[in-house]
């Protein structure tokens, strides 16, 4: 019995969101956060594979689903070596595992897995004392730049934090404390 093997399964981030303003109130503060709409998530990811050497291969399968090991989707990619997934909810984990296939059905081992934290999620939370300041968190993708801005009057926009997507994680700007007027915030996405 022959074994195929798939390698080196890595996730490519193809970020694409819609953006619209929420609001919550915090104490004095009142964030406005432009964040990905949570009823029409759209949060993609591209994956990307070895192709495995065997000439019988017919095609690939790529699985996933919201727990390791724990694969409820499957997408057939065919003889390709690569698959986009849509539809991801921001703020989720997805864990990838790719097989190869025969003509005859015969179907190989999951390969190594890869996780994706979706991005476009943005949280904010009061601080646990009054004189704590409000954490603001939201998780980033690899390969794209964030801006965190703050407004007096929704017209007026500085930037008072800028971060880097170095990995698929969540990341947490502090601000102010005891703010002396209301305060929106948004972030960007580049």
């Amino acid at each position: 019995m022959r074994t195929l093997i798939v390698d080196n399964v890595r996730v490519v981030n193809d970020v694409k969101c819609r953006f619209k303003k929420y609001g919550l109130r915090v104490g004095v503060v009142l964030a406005s956060l432009f964040v990905c709409n949570l009823a029409k998530a759209k949060a993609n990811v591209s994956l990307n594979w070895d192709a495995n050497p065997d000439p019988s291969v017919a095609g690939y399968k790529v699985y996933y689903g919201g727990a390791s090991g724990n694969y409820t989707n499957v997408i057939n990619a065919g003889n390709t070596t690569g698959a986009a997934v849509s539809g991801l909810v921001e703020g989720q984990t997805y864990y990838f595992a790719v097989t190869a296939y025969t003509y005859d059905g015969l179907e190989s081992n999951f390969s190594d897995e890869s996780a994706f934290l979706a991005p476009g999620l943005v949280t904010l939370t009061p601080g646990a004392t009054p004189d704590a300041p409000i954490q603001i968190r939201f998780p980033t993708a690899v390969g794209h730049s964030y801006d965190l801005q703050e407004s007096t009057d929704l017209k007026n926009w500085v930037t008072v934090w800028q971060t880097e997507g170095f990995a698929n994680d969540w990341v947490e700007f502090d601000g102010p404390v005891n703010p002396s007027g209301a305060l929106f915030y948004r972030v960007m996405l580049h």
